[in-house]
């Protein structure tokens, strides 16, 4: 039976582990990140692959700085080392210590969207599809070289949060897949072309605020593609104001200055002009020092909270 080290942190990790678990490898020791304080009363928390590590009796190792700290992966011998949004790069050391590599599990289609939010890039940038790369480890940021790929398209109403979901199980079914190849080396690795690579760093502060002089469907891709983490925002009266979520609206409202409301359509919404002359029809919201509400819970607290004519974003 082959010996695998898992390395992951986040809920997208979860049913890559949970996969392995289920099937006839043993994981021997599970690699995850330190406990950190989390919500507002910043409570230590577990990483959700920690919890289900702990469900399944794996023993876990949470190393501060894994370059400075590996020795104890050394001593599972592992046939093969997995990783799945694990959060720090390996050492050599770690790299060429298993007999099958190390082998990570990345949300795009390589070379495309390298780095730490590749499901948040995708959207953002308004691609039909992205998917699963399965690919060695090097130590440069996911460069190594392609096992196996596959795609799932994203439709529009996708966001962030239904994009997770389904690529964090395509993950673990092309995994599984892939590992019986890997281990009776029917596999020709793929070298990626780094002349065509693109990058999905973390999503940043400013990468959050709604800018209205972009069309509707940027904004509208900016939305979702920030839904529901870390959520997209703009300004109201000089407050912030979260924007959860909002569809286009392509009526064309000529001579609009981009962010004005210009008319509650019904209680359920308001809408927001963008650059192009079209709309967001704005439908979750999240005033600041309150809840994330419907527009319409929003507007039964007082009908007059949003003013025709108003600038969002100033």
């Amino acid at each position: 039976m082959k010996r695998i080290v898992f390395m992951g942190t986040p809920d997208f990790s979860v049913p890559i582990l949970r996969t392995l678990v289920d099937s006839d490898y043993e994981v021997v020791l599970v690699v995850t990140q330190p406990d950190r304080p989390k919500g507002r009363k910043r409570i230590i928390t577990p990483p959700p692959v920690k919890i289900e590590a702990e469900k399944n009796n794996i023993p876990v190792f949470q190393p501060e700085k894994l370059k400075n700290d590996y020795e104890e992966i050394l001593k599972y011998k592992p046939d093969l080392i997995v990783t799945a949004a694990y959060g720090q790069l390996l050492p050599n050391e770690i790299l060429e210590t298993p007999e099958f590599g190390c082998i990570n599990v990345h949300a795009s289609l390589l070379p495309e969207l390298r780095g730490g939010a590749p499901i948040h890039y995708a959207i953002i940038k308004g691609k039909k599809e992205t998917g699963i790369t399965i690919m060695y480890m090097v130590e440069k940021l996911d460069a190594g070289d392609i096992l196996t790929q596959q795609s799932v398209p994203i439709e529009e109403k996708d966001h962030v949060g239904s994009m997770h979901d389904k690529l964090s199980k395509v993950g673990a079914e092309l995994l599984i897949s892939t590992l019986p190849r890997l281990f009776s080396n029917e596999l020709t690795p793929v070298k990626q072309d780094d002349s065509i690579a693109t990058f999905a760093s973390n999503i940043k502060r400013e990468q959050e605020k709604i800018d209205w002089n972009n069309s509707n469907v940027e904004i509208y891709n900016q939305i979702r593609g920030l839904h529901p983490w870390p959520v997209a925002f703009t300004t109201y009266e000089n407050k912030v104001m979260k924007i959860w979520w909002g569809i286009p609206d392509d009526t064309l409202y000529e001579g609009k200055t981009p962010g004005e409301i210009v008319q509650k359509l019904d209680s359920e919404t308001f809408t927001v002009i963008c650059g192009d002359q079209k709309g967001i029809k704005v439908m979750e919201i999240q005033p600041a020092g309150k809840k994330r509400m419907t527009v319409r819970e929003y507007l039964q607290g007082s009908s007059d909270r949003i003013k025709i004519g108003k600038i969002l974003g100033e």
